[in-house]
């Protein structure tokens, strides 16, 4: 019975959304992939890339670090950055969104604060947490909740 029930869990998995991410070795994407990443990680260390294939679309998901802090972006398939995502220490962040997010924690800990940027607009998510339950929120830089 035991074994059965790991193989429904394992198949289950294996059809999940986060089956369709896989790690890949940066020589073998394609060429623009490749310069791009080569050139956003300048200064940085490279955590890992994953391919990733959603929509029909292929993208490619970059981790790095720099200065003890994350960034992470996605890429196309012509290697134009559609996504980053910058760990930031929530001084530097506009004082409306700082406001809004320091709000919303309501003294318990911001663990985390990421400059979001895509398709030209810019968004914070933070990461606040209390005890063992954390929650997630994200504001516009002018304090008002991204939807």
């Amino acid at each position: 019975m035991k074994l059965a029930l790991i193989v429904v869990l394992g198949g289950a998995l294996a059809v999940s959304p986060l089956a369709a991410e896989k790690k890949v070795k940066l020589e073998s994407l394609p060429a623009a992939v490749q310069a791009a990443i080569k050139e956003q990680t300048q200064g940085a260390t490279l955590v890992g890339v994953s391919k990733e294939k959603e929509k029909g679309k292929t993208r490619y998901e970059v981790e790095m670090k720099a200065g003890g802090k994350t960034r992470d972006l996605t890429l196309d398939s012509a290697g134009q950055v559609v996504l980053l995502e910058e760990e930031v220490d929530i001084s530097s962040i506009p004082a409306a969104a700082r406001a809004a997010i320091e709000k919303k924690a309501g003294g318990r800990k911001i663990e985390l604060v990421e400059k979001v940027t895509q398709a030209g607009s810019v968004r914070y998510e933070s990461k606040i947490k209390k005890g063992l339950r954390s929650s997630e929120f994200t504001v516009n830089p002018d304090g008002t909740v991204y939807k």
